[in-house]
């Protein structure tokens, strides 16, 4: 196997691209003063994120796995985020016997 020089600068710069874009994050977000919608806006990201990475799995996978996830949401809503995840796993457990 072979390396390519070409290919080995892209992917040098890339990398070098995801570490200043990240590193960015972090100075830029210490100097924002966000009030109002804005601090909605950001606070909303972490979980946006995760439901994006998370429905796409629990929505293809099964019958099963998309009814864990709709009571897992409806969990979300009353307990804390260890509880959440507890309702989750014994969800899809339960779930998985029974169907």
């Amino acid at each position: 196997m072979s390396l390519d020089t070409t290919t080995l600068l892209a992917i040098v710069a890339m990398a070098l691209v995801t570490y200043v874009t990240r590193i960015a994050g972090l100075f830029v977000a210490d100097r924002l003063v966000l009030t109002g919608r804005a601090k909605a806006a950001f606070d909303a990201i972490p979980p946006a994120v995760l439901v994006a990475v998370i429905a796409p799995t629990a929505l293809t996978t099964g019958w099963v796995e998309a009814i864990a996830a709709a009571i897992t949401a409806v969990a979300a809503f009353r307990l804390p985020l260890l509880g959440t995840v507890a309702v989750g796993v014994i969800s899809v457990v339960l779930l998985r016997n029974v169907l």
